[in-house]
């Protein structure tokens, strides 16, 4: 719990600079600036989903200015499945889904290699379905009974 000292992990290799160039190159966008807007605005949407240790530990693996962006969000009380993910963050840029929904993928795809394959299990585990092929992993959860 607290009372325990974590691990203080080593920065990650990767910059924020060659992060944009990584989601720049994935995604086909035609200037960096482009590329950042879409992390911006995905990561500050993850950010509005991830919380307790996932979220501190994403931090941790992210570039400085991207876990800032992460972490600057105050977390939503309701988790919204990957679908509403990309509705929300379609109505709150302007863009349509589809724009969305690529930018999503191409950001969390990048996200995903930084975070790691435990990390990411842990991170997928907390969130409601339809998040894994956001992530651009399979989706392995099993289907819940229902009440």
């Amino acid at each position: 719990m607290y009372d325990q000292p974590r691990p203080n992990p080593a920065r990650p290799a990767m910059t924020f600079d060659r992060m944009l160039e990584r989601v720049r190159y994935e995604g086909a966008y035609p200037t960096r600036e482009r590329a950042e807007e879409a992390v911006r605005t995905v990561l500050a949407a993850l950010g509005r989903q991830i919380t307790g240790d996932e979220r501190v530990d994403l931090a941790q693996a992210l570039p400085v200015e991207a876990a800032l962006t992460l972490t600057a969000q105050i977390p939503d009380t309701q988790h919204l499945t990957g679908w509403g993910f990309v509705k929300d963050l379609a109505a709150r840029t302007g863009v349509t889904p589809a724009i969305a929904r690529w930018d999503t993928g191409t950001v969390l795809a990048v996200v995903a290699r930084l975070a790691g394959p435990g990390l990411l299990a842990r991170i997928l585990g907390q969130l409601p379905g339809g998040y894994a092929l956001l992530f651009g992993q399979a989706e392995l959860r099993q289907p819940q009974p229902a009440a």
